[in-house]
Formats: C-alpha cells, sequence, structure tokens
C-alpha cells in the first residue's frame, strides 16, 4: 500500500528530511541535525512541525453538540465560542478509542484526530451522528504545530494580532490574504500554535516562519520526546481501547457535568475507578546510568511483575533516560525504586514526577 504524502512531503525533501512511513504517511523523522537539536530548539525558540497527516474534521448542525456528547465524557453545549477542549472517544467498557481536539466557533466544532486511528473515528461518527449533523473531512488543509517560547513573537512578526489569544483558544486569522484557523494548543508542553491552512499555501508560510531566524523544522522525533517530557499520553502507548482515562492520568478530560449525571460511555467503570482509585496508573520513570528503556519492557519489584514501560527513550531535556509506564497503583508513589527488564544486565528505575518538565502554556 503506497503511503500518503502531505503538502509538504518536497518541501521536506528538499530541506533534507529523513522520510519514514508513519500511520500510513510519508513524514519526515528528523532533519540534518537531528532529533535532539530540534528538541531543545523547540524548548528554548521555536520548531515548526508537520502534522497534516492528522485529520482535521468539521460537525455541524442542530444535533452536533448532542451527537458528540454521546461520544465522549466532555460537556460539549459548555465549550464556549472560540475556545478549545482535550477529549477522548470512549467505548462501552471505558477504554479510550481515540484522543482528540474539539475546537467551536459558532455552531460549528472542528475537530483534529490521530492519523492512525483517523478512518476509525470517522466511521465512527458516520454510524453515530444524526441525520441532521453534517460531517466534512477536509483533505485540502496541511496543518502546522509551531511551538516553543519564540512561538507567539514569530506570528507576531508574520502579522498576526494575537492579542488577548490564550492557551486553548481558537479564531480565524489571515496572512497575506491567506485564511488560517489557529488554536493555541500543541503537544509539547511549551507555548504554541497549531495552524491549519490551505494546502495550496503550506509551503509559503513554512518559508516565511524560516525567514524570521527563530524557526527550526522539527520531525516526529522531537514530537515524540517534546511530548514524552511533558507526560502527555500518545494513543496507542498511554492509551488505547483497554486504558482508561483515569488510568492515563487524563481525569481532567472527564467534565463536572457529565460526572454528575454518569451519562457517557463507560461511565460505571470510569466512575468507580474514580471513586476507589485504578488498579494501575501512569507514571514517569527516570533510569539509572545512560541505557534507555524502550516501549514494552516488563517492570518488577523484587521477583514480582508489577507493571510496563509505554513510552521510552531518551530525554534531551533532562540529559537522561526516561519513560512513561503503567505500573500497580501500590508502587505509583513517586521515589519508589523498580527494576526494567532490559536484555543483559537488568536496568534500575525511579518512579519520577510528572511532567519531567513543567508546562508553560500561556494562559
Amino acid at each position: 500500500m503506497r503511503t500518503k504524502q502531505t503538502p509538504l512531503h518536497d518541501f521536506h525533501v528538499a530541506h533534507h528530511a529523513r522520510m519514514v512511513p508513519f500511520a500510513g504517511w510519508d513524514m519526515p523523522l528528523h532533519f540534518a541535525n537531528g532529533i535532539k537539536t530540534e528538541h531543545l530548539a523547540t524548548r528554548q525558540s521555536s520548531g515548526l512541525f508537520d502534522v497534516s497527516h492528522m485529520a482535521q474534521l468539521e460537525i455541524s448542525g442542530d444535533r452536533a453538540a448532542a451527537d458528540l456528547a454521546a461520544l465522549t465524557p466532555t460537556d460539549i453545549a459548555g465549550i464556549g465560542d472560540a475556545r478549545l477542549r482535550y477529549s477522548l472517544f470512549l467505548n462501552d467498557q471505558g477504554g479510550v478509542l481515540d484522543d482528540l481536539m474539539i475546537g467551536r466557533i459558532g455552531p460549528v466544532f472542528y475537530l483534529v484526530v490521530n492519523a492512525g486511528r483517523a478512518d476509525h473515528d470517522i466511521d465512527h461518527l458516520q454510524k453515530h451522528l444524526a441525520a441532521t449533523s453534517a460531517l466534512t473531512v477536509h483533505t485540502e488543509r496541511a496543518l502546522l504545530a509551531l511551538q516553543g517560547p519564540q512561538s507567539a513573537s514569530v506570528l507576531t512578526r508574520l502579522g498576526i494580532d494575537l492579542t488577548d489569544f490564550r492557551f486553548m483558544q481558537i479564531r480565524h486569522f489571515d496572512f497575506h490574504a491567506t485564511p488560517l484557523l489557529i488554536t493555541r494548543s500543541g503537544y509539547t508542553g511549551e507555548d504554541g500554535f497549531e495552524i491549519a491552512l490551505p494546502a495550496s499555501a503550506a509551503v509559503q508560510f513554512c518559508e516565511a516562519c524560516l525567514a524570521t531566524g527563530e524557526v527550526t523544522l522539527a520531525g516526529l522525533g522531537a514530537r515524540d520526546t517534546l511530548r514524552m517530557e511533558a507526560g502527555l499520553p500518545l494513543w496507542g502507548h498511554e492509551l488505547d481501547e483497554n486504558i482508561t482515562p483515569i488510568e492515563a492520568g487524563v481525569n481532567f478530560a472527564i467534565s463536572k457535568t457529565r460526572r454528575m449525571a454518569a451519562d457517557f460511555p463507560g461511565a460505571r467503570r470510569i466512575l468507580e475507578q474514580v471513586r476507589n482509585g485504578p488498579q494501575r496508573r501512569l507514571v514517569g520513570l527516570c533510569a539509572d546510568g545512560a541505557r534507555p528503556v524502550r516501549d514494552g519492557t516488563i517492570l518488577m519489584h523484587n521477583d514480582r511483575q508489577i507493571g510496563h514501560i509505554s513510552s521510552g527513550g531518551f530525554a534531551p531535556s533532562l540529559d537522561r533516560p526516561a519513560a512513561l509506564g503503567f505500573v500497580e497503583t501500590e508502587f505509583a508513589t513517586i521515589g519508589t525504586s523498580l527494576t526494567a527488564a532490559t536484555r543483559g544486565t537488568p536496568t534500575a528505575v525511579t518512579i519520577s514526577q510528572l511532567p519531567f518538565v513543567p508546562h508553560q502554556y500561556f494562559r
């Protein structure tokens, strides 16, 4: 099966990207200077990521809010105009079918869902939307993530007025007569923006960002290390159909009104975990020495298997290996010493505070 290409594919190749297949797309893993450079540039200045592989959806109609509420634990009707929420599609057992962003402008809801779950999510919506609800898949758009402490400065230099535009807001803007739909959000833990724009304008916009001298092109490798340091879950690792929001530490995605009503998919199991605690929890882990612990590695306490690594690797901001993993709740206390069953010599690991790097959102 041929991999799909984003509107920036040739641009990436011209900038010496190492391209790899990801979720059915040909994507840049990193550029010439490597993952660590891209990662640190994003933490210190700004990194520009192509995330056009993620699906951009639009839902409208008089039943749109009710339809989305039936599939998520979010107070959809309570999302204010020009606001954005992190949400979850749940199954009846409380497992996560996907995590997504939902923004609202007037009566229209804008969704961004994971590339590897796009076909599933579109089918899921089509099966459950009312006849009066319209679903649009925006294949004509690119999507960029500009992340880091200088990202607002970059957009301002491009003539974009960010006055009173804060974290988890969504708004229409213009760039030289090109319409932009921007959210102040991202998945790095830094201040940043996700920018939807016509595919035909994507290269011009990227070149304008680079011309400011404050932007480094970044690929999927740095995106993953940044979100791991920020303690943010990734579907297929910290989230899946068998992992609940409570186990994954994203309790905040369950709105207070929905908890009280107990009317969302999987509510019985999830609310039981809210009351009594889950049997396992997502934790941060720091490894002794220089050897990273990788996804799937078993975690031991003495001779007892008590969990596994869900995401592991090197954390450039910490200059040491770090990981996310699930452990039985009794072992989830910060400072608990465990052993990762790595090949050869086992690796000592310690439960650590999440996030590893404090979030820097502009609130």
